[in-house]
């Protein structure tokens, strides 16, 4: 995702008065410029920045959503849009099957061990942001019995 299709998009929801849209957008925006700032990259803002922010911007909205008390049904409804939102942007992921056979392919002769640890710490780095933590994590466990 690029930094200037997030901003444009913003705009435009700003134009249509989408205050849900809008908020969401920017709390992204704003995020990616503080991570790019704190990399010392202030004006050319990657792609892989923004990536990153909004796998943790979804990863934060998720918990909201988690931890919210079924009273405040209009908390988590807000939470939901935000989600959605979000994932309107985010990189596809990977599913288990792509994922056991991503590490069957590469890292067949450490799978072989049925070392989970192992496992999990030459795949993690390998397929950080293209993968959710705890299907790869449910993936290694499957492969390890």
């Amino acid at each position: 995702m690029k930094f200037e299709q997030l901003q444009k998009d913003m705009m435009e929801a700003m134009k249509a008065r989408d205050k849900v849209r809008k908020d969401a957008l920017s709390a992204l925006v704003s995020a990616a410029k503080k991570a790019a700032i704190d990399q010392g990259c202030r004006d050319n803002i990657s792609e892989e920045i923004v990536e990153r922010i909004l796998l943790k911007e979804m990863k934060s909205v998720k918990e909201q959503i988690d931890t919210c008390p079924d009273s405040r049904a209009d908390l988590k409804q807000e939470y939901q849009a935000r989600l959605d939102i979000f994932q309107e942007y985010a990189p596809k992921m990977m599913s288990a099957e792509e994922i056991e056979a991503f590490i069957m392919e590469k890292f067949a002769d450490i799978a072989a061990q049925k070392n989970k640890g192992m496992i999990m710490k030459n795949v993690m780095p390998e397929l950080k942001g293209k993968a959710d933590g705890s299907v790869i994590s449910q993936v290694v466990a499957k492969l390890c019995q």
